[in-house]
């Protein structure tokens, strides 16, 4: 649950002409009419926010307690947010859908052929975000111990490969069938909780997840721009996508043990991905011979080239923590289920935005 003290300050931004809160969670003003604080506490309603006090629950209809209708506001009242999965699963599932179309965009439109080194650098704008919200105060964050970076570097390893093989799938293949292929994720993550953490499914999910392998082998016989390297990347990038979020769980219960608070929030998830990635990119950018392209390519000294892919760094950071976030309230499969929600509509945009050539048969896998 999230109490004032730590919602987000774009919540406030919002609400600021219409709450009196202070960060520990004040009193409403004396001035404040009955009419103000039942109007704010609508407005909070309608976001899945509820109010309540030390001592009663509130009348948000008339501004008053059930206990004692003629008492005014109690003092200290508590702000917090239901239905967490449900806000993270919907924050999760539009991210998503922004990064994928923002990185075809770099890589196709702009035809950059330099995929590790633009994971490399959203990864850093993610952990300078980071690190200038954690200096002021605004979040907190885990210090990085070697105890806490040993039990994450597996799991971190795992996350890079999944970044750099979608990076390479999207140089090939349109976002409508990546999306569709993603479909096989959501299997191998279900088949992987069910014999690594012993939880059964029932026929509802299995009935859906064999809709969900139609759709990808209808649409891969159907796609009119089939590029098997761009296949071969995808399916790989569906082995450790689905294998980061069932380590990914299991880590997190185990870093919590290591650290100094006994806790490791959402924030701080994220930065010990996106920090020990660095390195990590830095490596592949050398196997992969991308320090020559970067060398000659005239798309560096393009601002708007630059204002982009900046910008897909804040998508980086926000993808980042609505997965944590997503995953921190539910399983592994239903975070996979869930990331599959924007199929139809990240599919459509796809291929209304980069002039993809599909046929009816492959529009139909769509669909499924």
């Amino acid at each position: 649950m999230w109490s004032s003290g730590n919602l987000p300050p774009v919540f406030f931004c919002i609400y600021s002409p219409f709450l009196d809160f202070s960060v520990n969670g004040a009193a409403y003003s004396d001035e404040q009419s009955i009419f103000q604080k039942a109007l704010c506490c609508e407005l909070m309603r309608s976001f899945g926010v509820k109010i309540t006090s030390n001592n009663d629950e509130v009348d948000v209809e008339a501004g008053r307690t059930e206990k004692d209708r003629g008492k005014a506001f109690r003092s200290k009242r508590v702000l917090t947010i239901h239905n967490q999965a449900l806000l993270s699963g919907l924050a999760y599932c539009f991210s998503s859908c922004s990064m994928i179309l923002v990185n075809k965009y770099v890589l196709s439109s702009y035809d950059f052929n330099a995929g590790i080194s633009l994971m490399l650098y959203q990864n850093f704008v993610s952990v300078v975000i980071v690190s200038f919200l954690n200096f002021c105060g605004i979040i907190t964050t885990e210090p990085l111990t070697w105890r806490l970076i040993k039990v994450w570097l597996p799991v971190n390893i795992i996350f890079v490969g999944m970044l750099v093989t979608s990076m390479f799938s999207l140089k090939y293949i349109n976002v409508a069938m990546v999306t569709v292929l993603k479909n096989v994720t959501n299997v191998m993550t279900a088949v992987g909780e069910m014999y690594l953490f012993n939880k059964h499914h029932d026929n509802r999910v299995w009935a859906s997840l064999f809709l969900m392998i139609i759709s990808a082998i209808s649409g891969g016989f159907t796609d009119l721009s089939f590029h098997a390297i761009g296949y071969t990347w995808q399916f790989i990038n569906c082995f450790l996508t689905a294998s980061y979020s069932l380590t990914l769980r299991r880590v997190m219960d185990t870093a919590k043990q290591v650290t100094k608070s006994g806790d490791l929030n959402e924030f701080s998830m994220v930065m010990l991905n996106n920090t020990l990635s660095i390195p990590l990119g830095i490596l592949l950018i050398f196997v992969f011979s991308e320090v020559d392209y970067l060398s000659k390519t005239p798309l560096l000294e393009s601002p708007t080239f630059w204002l982009v892919i900046t910008f897909s760094g804040f998508l980086g950071l926000a993808i980042s923590f609505t997965s944590m976030w997503f995953l921190h309230q539910t399983g592994a499969t239903t975070y996979s289920l869930v990331g599959s929600l924007n199929k139809i509509p990240l599919s459509i945009a796809g291929i209304v935005l980069f002039n993809v050539p599909t046929s009816l048969e492959n529009s139909a896998s769509i669909f499924f």
